[in-house]
């Protein structure tokens, strides 16, 4: 059974995800902001962004919000992480992958996540200790042992461009064992993916908290492991992460200081 605080977080998802969906046939007249260097947000993130900012504080008045959209908003235990819209790149080209991302943080560690694809309406849940689901079904991260054969998944963050140079030396290196490299565009879906095995390990730099608070969890419920790119635990903060299972992570974490990507960070 889910906890309260999921169900919650379900409704929210859903209701942002709805906010999406009706405007999928209107792609070409949305106003589009671009915040940063090839960094995009529609109407359509902040339309989201408030209908589950509403239903959230409807029932935790008192919590705290970190949202992509709108920022850091109050000062509490508990914290909202919330990415409306994750793969927005993706939905304003009319290309079918992208999420609702919405956490619960208590003092800065994720308890609850859900990660929504609507389009697929599939809903990716977990709570600290109670494991990760998808539409109700337990879900494990899958169970390669090391690179050879895998199936990876990263992404090139507009804001990490000037690395470029070493993660492509770190993607070819990998390609000599691994089966393929995937790039999708949505990090909470990648994290989700790594969480019930679709894809045996991700990595990625230039993430903020919204992009990952509920993929974290996700991964860590399915009995996988997250880290930074030296296999540290502040992966929150420098915006670095490695997931995947045990053995895995620990490969490909070494695979990115071997090939140097890890040192262009220093």
């Amino acid at each position: 059974m889910q906890k309260p605080a999921v169900n919650l977080m379900v409704k929210a998802a859903r209701l942002g995800g709805n906010v999406i969906l009706r405007h999928m046939s209107k792609l070409d007249s949305l106003n589009i902001v671009e915040k940063s260097r090839q960094d995009y947000a529609s109407e359509v993130d902040s339309l989201a962004e408030k209908e589950i900012i509403r239903e959230l504080k409807r029932a935790t008045p008192d919590y705290a919000f970190l949202a992509e959209e709108s920022g850091q908003k109050g000062n509490s235990r508990y914290t909202w992480v919330i990415d409306p819209l994750d793969g927005t790149s993706n939905y304003l080209r009319g290309l079918p992958h992208f999420c609702v991302s919405i956490a619960l943080l208590e003092d800065k560690e994720p308890i609850h996540g859900v990660v929504f694809d609507p389009l697929r309406n599939e809903l990716f849940t977990a709570s600290k200790g109670a494991g990760a689901v998808l539409n109700d079904k337990k879900i494990r991260v899958a169970e390669r042992k090391d690179l050879e054969g895998a199936l990876l998944v990263t992404g090139f963050a507009p804001r990490e461009r000037r690395r470029v140079g070493p993660h492509l030396e770190t993607l070819r290196g990998l390609l000599d064992t691994a089966e393929d490299i995937r790039r999708t565009g949505s990090a909470a879906l990648d994290l989700a993916y790594v969480a019930c095995g679709r894809a045996d390990a991700y990595f990625e730099a230039g993430l903020q908290p919204w992009d990952i608070a509920a993929g974290v969890l996700l991964v860590r419920e399915a009995g996988g492991t997250v880290s930074d790119f030296r296999g540290g635990t502040d992966f929150m903060q420098s915006g670095r992460v490695v997931a995947g299972n045990l053995k895995i992570a620990a490969a490909l974490q070494k695979s990115l200081v071997s090939t140097g990507y890890t040192r262009a960070f220093d």
